[in-house]
């Protein structure tokens, strides 16, 4: 490469610029220690000068409200973002906030062959749609409540409303009828605890697992499995009254969603749940650390 392949070409999108940028990045990896150094460090020194710069510019302007509003109406461009973002004189937009939420999730989506597309943000409410295996998988509620609306919300507390669409496709595995979210990285620490045929279709059963009192639980193909106690005082709730995948807790009738586990008296709370699998007619449990 010689010194003219060295300057960038004109650009006039973010994704030209950006190629420019990780061509350069490229051929600096072929460069010995001490060169990738000496670019790092004049790297490091234009984007603290230009930072200062911009840093000391916005401070100028904000005490014309007008020059204040041209520049949050100039921020709209992408290349200006992207730059401010860079020097962290932006907060990261919504979008991304959420995007980041969603990527939190995605390596265990894709550990069993699936993912999650954002399909639209309207605040407070916004949009998602499970792909590839987790498109139609009978986990995929539990998935949707315990990893991708859970990571939303702890990222975004302005978005309120999460609803998942329903997608094309399907997935499905002959040996292994369900796994709950979450456990199927899991190979250690499993324990037989009954026949699905055991568990009352739309009702609950409990079982001692590992010294542990559990409530498994059966809506259509879901198997959900949390502990035998309620999230307010800590007591047995097997004894409440169940009716379309919810459970009443006989002692205050705290209410609870059998599919996720989260409390409709108090959403601030939820039960604690542990990892199931169903391979064939057996129903498994791994109790959570």
């Amino acid at each position: 490469m010689n010194a003219v392949d060295l300057v960038p070409t004109h650009r006039e999108t973010l994704a030209g610029y950006v190629g420019d940028i990780e061509r350069l990045e490229a051929l600096f990896t072929s460069w010995d220690e001490t060169q990738r150094a000496a670019v790092d460090a004049y790297r490091r020194s234009i984007e603290e000068l230009q930072g200062e710069a911009f840093r000391r510019l916005i401070r100028a302007l904000k005490a014309d409200p007008a020059a204040m509003q041209a520049m949050k109406t100039a921020v709209a461009d992408e290349i200006i973002y992207a730059v401010l973002r860079r020097h962290n004189i932006l907060k990261p937009s919504l979008s991304e906030r959420v995007e980041a939420a969603l990527d939190g999730v995605r390596p265990m989506l894709a550990s069993h062959g699936g993912d999650v597309e954002l399909v639209s943000i309207r605040p407070p409410a916004m949009e998602v749609r499970f792909t590839g295996a987790c498109d139609g998988c009978p986990a995929s509620a539990l998935t949707f409540h315990a990893g991708v609306k859970k990571a939303v919300e702890e990222a975004c507390p302005e978005i309120t409303d999460i609803l998942q669409l329903k997608g094309s496709g399907g997935g499905s595995n002959d040996s292994v009828r369900f796994v709950s979210p979450f456990a199927l990285g899991a190979v250690d620490g499993w324990h037989l605890v009954c026949r699905l045929d055991e568990i009352p279709q739309g009702g609950i059963t409990t079982r001692i697992v590992g010294g542990e009192n559990v409530i498994l639980s059966r809506q259509g193909a879901v198997v959900s499995c949390f502990q035998n106690a309620c999230a307010h005082l800590g007591l047995e709730i097997d004894g409440g009254e169940v009716e379309d995948g919810i459970v009443t807790c006989p002692w205050h009738g705290f209410r609870y969603d059998l599919a996720t586990g989260e409390c409709l008296t108090a959403p601030e709370v939820q039960l604690q749940p542990h990892m199931v699998k169903v391979i064939g007619n057996r129903v498994e449990v791994r109790l959570a650390k």
